[in-house]
């Protein structure tokens, strides 16, 4: 189902569908980072914003009333990964580096 099938409004239809792109980047960079031991960090934080953005797009396909704060966290979680992957030449480290400023840019909003 898409998510505009959902009745959600704007931000959070917005939130919800970044989420899930960021979830998929950060999934396929920590796959990828996996067993080098330079890129653990990176690793770490990819693994956090996969986490967080799932479970932030989840919570806004139900509009819980918990949204707002964990979109804000959410936000903070893509903003730090960002700047992790921004600094590796990895494809997949440049996805997430393209993708995550604007999942935390629509998760702001919808806070």
């Amino acid at each position: 189902m898409a998510s505009s099938q959902l009745n959600l409004d704007k931000e959070t239809e917005s939130c919800l569908d970044s989420c899930l792109t960021a979830a998929q980047a950060c999934e396929w960079c920590a796959d990828e980072c996996a067993g080098s031991e330079d890129m653990a960090r990176c690793l770490r934080l990819c693994r956090d914003v996969a986490d967080l953005a799932s479970l932030c797009a989840r919570m806004c396909t139900r509009d819980s009333e918990f949204n707002s704060q964990l979109a804000e966290a959410c936000a903070d979680a893509c903003e730090a990964c960002a700047e992790e992957c921004e600094q590796h030449d990895h494809d997949h480290c440049q996805a997430c580096a393209e993708i995550l400023p604007r999942c935390a840019e629509s998760c702001r909003a919808m806070a």
